[in-house]
Order: structure tokens, then sequence, then C-alpha cells
């Protein structure tokens, strides 16, 4: 299934809470940008701007500013000159670690044309990049609607658990404000793929993955190794050269992991291996993106899913069967209770 130029294939998250706390499933880019600086050397990725209205990438050389490249954004990034930067540190002999897209390392190795001993490339497994022009005029109905500035927006908040994640924005009178990605209306659009690039449609490095290593959030630990979550994010890394198989084992004393096969990480992550589907509504979106105010355009195509809590019911119920299947019960009144309670759940709902 899917695409595969690994190594080896890693479910892992570092030691360390805090640092897990503050990324966006198990810190790994962190670990491997700390040793990077431990050998002298500096590191791109990309950070919010000040103003909150876009992302743009930066070099960093100390731990002290890594905090600005913890973190997933979900937007497209603004390159400017940065290939030409990291080419200049790479002909001094200085070690760089580049953290992008598949698309902008295969963009930086083609920029670049050879390969550079001192470059270790990290790429994530991504859905698909949103358009900045969306985000600003989110950005502006946000401050508009509370009356105060953005100054730290966090696309992956984890204070409601690593799988229920949503933004938090914080503004410029320290108000702080969570909205799960099943109702933030930026969220929506972006999930539910209308906001992406064309190219996103037909991402051409799905087949062509040139980073040495690829992170992203393991979804479907549960399945593949339950005893791992604990909820605070594990993270996935797919090991796909020499050089990258060795700067992960250097950090991998700071971290707890265990090899997985490839095609068990990727059950639970398409997008290693596939493009996003454009929607109908792509067609129109983007023309009702410049005509509308934003709020007439959340209301046509961001209105949350609804979810009853019979519905909520009945899904934990059969997660609860398939981790306890009937057979380890024996044929007690439990499976007919189990069973009966379905078959009462399914019956209010065709009823109500």
């Amino acid at each position: 299934m899917g695409y595969d130029n690994a190594i080896r294939t890693y479910a892992t998250y570092s030691k360390n809470n805090e640092l897990r706390r503050q990324s966006s499933s198990g810190a790994i880019f962190t670990l491997l940008a700390e040793k990077i600086f431990q050998q002298g050397g500096v590191v791109y990725g990309v950070a919010m701007s000040e103003d909150c209205y876009y992302v743009e990438f930066i070099r960093v050389t100390n731990k002290d500013d890594l905090s600005r490249l913890r973190g997933s954004k979900y937007l497209q990034a603004k390159v400017g000159r940065t290939f030409q930067r990291v080419k200049a540190d790479l002909e001094a002999g200085i070690e760089v670690l580049f953290s992008g897209t598949s698309c902008q390392v295969n963009g930086l190795k083609s920029f670049l044309g050879r390969d550079y001993d001192n470059l270790y490339c990290v790429d994530v497994i991504c859905h698909g990049v949103p358009s900045p022009k969306l985000w600003r005029k989110y950005a502006e109905y946000v401050e508009e609607k509370n009356k105060a500035k953005l100054v730290i927006v966090n696309f992956r908040c984890k204070d409601y658990g690593w799988s229920d994640f949503g933004i938090k924005q914080i503004d410029q009178n320290h108000e702080a404000i969570y909205i799960s990605k099943d109702k933030d209306p930026y969220m929506l659009m972006f999930l539910r793929d209308y906001a992406l690039r064309p190219s996103c449609y037909e991402c051409v490095t799905k087949k062509s993955k040139l980073a040495d290593l690829t992170i992203a959030d393991f979804w479907g630990i549960d399945r593949v190794l339950p005893d791992m979550n604990d909820g605070k994010g594990v993270s996935l890394v797919i090991i796909r050269t020499k050089k990258g198989e060795k700067i992960y084992d250097q950090i991998s004393a700071d971290t707890v992991s265990k090899k997985v096969s490839y095609e068990e990480a990727i059950k639970g992550n398409p997008a290693e291996y596939s493009s996003a589907k454009r929607p109908p509504e792509r067609e129109y979106f983007f023309e009702d993106m410049s005509a509308m105010e934003f709020e007439k355009l959340k209301d046509k195509y961001a209105v949350p899913s609804s979810v009853s809590l019979i519905n909520k019911v009945k899904k934990l119920i059969k997660k609860i069967l398939i981790k306890t299947p009937i057979w380890n019960f024996g044929r007690g009144r439990i499976n007919s209770f189990n069973y009966g309670l379905l078959f009462t759940l399914e019956k209010e709902k065709r009823t109500s």
C-alpha cells in the first residue's frame, strides 16, 4: 500500500513531557534541532509572523528561539530568499537542518543541484497547503469580532488531548480562546479541502520524497501500539536515508521508541501516499472567498457537522466491542447486553 522508500519506521516521542506539551505530537523535531545546535549548526523552519497574518521560513541558531518553529502551521509559508541562505550556510561548512513540506524540501534540493553532507532535510506528511489569503481574512475577522489584536496562534493546541486538538488564539489583552478543530471555521474549510492549492490535489512529491526523515502524528497508534498512547502525542518517524538514520540514532536515547512496519505505520495516515480529493465546491470557493465577508463565507462552507449524543455513545460502545471481542467473554449476558444496547440505540436513532 502506498509509497515506501523507508529504511526504518518508528512510533516515538520525547521523554521530556514539557517538550511534548509544546509540540504538535511527540517533539521529535525539537530533539533533532537541538542536536544540530549542539554540533554548531543552524535550523530552518516555519514561524508565525509577529502580526499573526502569515507564516514564513526563518533561520534559527539557538534553543531559545526554537519555540517559534514548533507546532504545525496550516497555511502556505513565504520562502523568500531562504534557499539562497541555506546554500550560503552549506558552502560555509555549517550543518543545516531544513524542515518543511515535501514539495519545499524537493524544491530546495532542486535549487541546490547537488547533495551536501552537512544538510539534513526533514519533511512532514502533508494533508495539503491552505491559502494564506484565507488565513489573513480569518485572522482579521477574529480580531474584529474580539476587538483585540492577535499575538499568538497555536494551530495544534493539545489542552484537551492530542487527538482532539484545536486552535488556541491569544490576544493583546492576554485573553485565550480555544476552538476545537471540529468547530473552528478555518480548520473546517482546511480539513474539507476547499482552500488547498491546485497542486495539492495532484501532489507529485507523494511518490518522490527527497527528505532524510519524515515526521508526522502517528494516527492509529491505538491499533498498532496502544500502550504508547498516553494522550500527550506520539510521532511517526520514517527514516528514508542513511543520513537520516544517523541523526535519528543520535537522539534515540532521549526518546521512547518502538520500531513498526511501514505498512502498519501509515494505515492511519494516507496523506503519506495519496493526495487530497478535490471537492466540487472548490470550483467556487475562491470566488466566494474574494467576494464574501468572512461571516458569510463560514456560514456557507464551515457549518460544523452535528454529532448526536446517541452517535457518540454508539461509537464508544463499538470501540469497547472492538477492544474486547465477544469471544473473550464466552457466551454470557454481557454479549446480549452489548448487542442489545447497540440495537436499541440504532432503533432510537431511526425514530428520533
